[in-house]
C-alpha cells in the first residue's frame, strides 16, 4: 500500500509541474523555439533518470563492494539531487547539441519546486519502504513510520522548506531584476546546500571524509554555481549607468 501510495504521488508530481510549466510558457512566453525546447526537455529527462539511479545506486557502495548484483537492486534507489544535477547536465549536453546559448532553467524552476513539494508527500505516505526517512529524535513532531521509533520527519522539512524557496524567489523578484537562468541558480543553490545539510539527521552511510554521496554530490553542484552565490551581483540585471544616477 505504502508503495502504491508513493507511485501515485510520483506520478502525479510530474503531471502537475509539467501543467504548470505549459501554464507558465503559454502566460509569459519562450525565448527558446518549441522544437528545440522539446529536446530540452527530452534531455532533462534522460539525465534525469540517469542520474537519480546513479546516485541511488552510490548511496551506499559498500554493499555493491561485496556482491555485484547488488548492483541492479542498489540502481532501483533514486534520489532527487541526482535527478537535479543528471537533469542539469543532460540538458547543458543537448543545448551544445542543438545550438541554444540561452539559458532554459528559470521557466522549470516553480513547476519543480511545486512537483517536488507533491513528490515528497508520497515519500512521506512510503514510510520506511521509501529510505527517505531521518534518525530518531525526542522533539514533540517526531514521527513514528511504522517501526516504533520517533523520527525526524524529513520529508516534510523539504516540503516546507522549498515553500520558502518559492517565497525567497518571489520576494527577489519583487525587488531585483535577475538575469535570465538566474532563478534556476538560486534555486538550485538553496536547495542543494539544504539537502547537504538534511542528510545530517538522515540515517545515511558515509561514504567519504564522513559525508554521505548525496552531500557529496550536493557541493559539487553548489561548486558549479561558484561564481553566483560568490557574486550575488552577478544574478542581477545591472541598469545603465545614466538609470543608476537617476538621468
Amino acid at each position: 500500500m505504502h508503495q502504491l501510495l508513493h507511485l501515485i504521488f510520483e506520478i502525479a508530481a510530474f503531471a502537475v509541474g509539467y501543467t504548470y510549466f505549459q501554464r507558465l510558457r503559454a502566460g509569459k512566453g519562450d525565448p527558446i523555439a518549441e522544437e528545440k525546447r522539446v529536446w530540452i526537455i527530452i534531455g532533462a529527462a534522460a539525465g534525469a533518470l540517469l542520474g537519480s539511479r546513479i546516485l541511488g545506486a552510490l548511496e551506499d557502495p559498500a554493499k555493491l563492494a561485496w556482491d555485484w548484483r547488488a548492483l541492479f537492486v542498489a540502481f532501483n534507489n533514486r534520489t532527487v539531487v541526482g535527478g537535479l544535477l543528471g537533469g542539469l547536465i543532460g540538458v547543458e549536453l543537448t543545448k551544445k547539441i542543438i545550438g541554444v546559448r540561452s539559458s532554459s532553467g528559470d521557466l522549470f524552476t516553480y513547476p519543480l519546486i511545486l512537483g517536488m513539494m507533491v513528490g515528497r508527500v508520497g515519500c512521506l505516505l512510503g514510510g520506511l519502504e521509501d529510505n527517505t526517512y531521518g534518525v530518531r529524535t525526542d522533539l514533540p513532531w517526531g514521527m513514528d513510520l511504522g517501526d516504533g521509533i520517533q523520527r525526524h520527519p524529513t520529508n516534510i522539512y523539504e516540503i516546507l522548506w522549498l515553500g520558502v524557496i518559492w517565497l525567497v524567489l518571489l520576494a527577489i523578484e519583487r525587488k531585483w531584476d535577475l538575469r535570465p537562468g538566474a532563478r534556476f541558480i538560486i534555486f538550485m543553490v538553496l536547495y542543494l546546500e539544504f539537502r547537504f545539510a538534511i542528510e545530517f539527521i538522515k540515517p545515511a552511510p558515509k561514504v567519504l571524509f564522513g559525508f554521505t554521496a548525496i552531500q557529496l554530490a550536493a557541493e559539487a553542484g553548489v561548486f558549479y554555481y561558484f561564481k553566483a552565490w560568490t557574486e550575488p551581483k552577478s544574478l542581477l540585471v545591472v541598469p545603465p549607468e545614466a538609470d543608476r544616477q537617476g538621468t
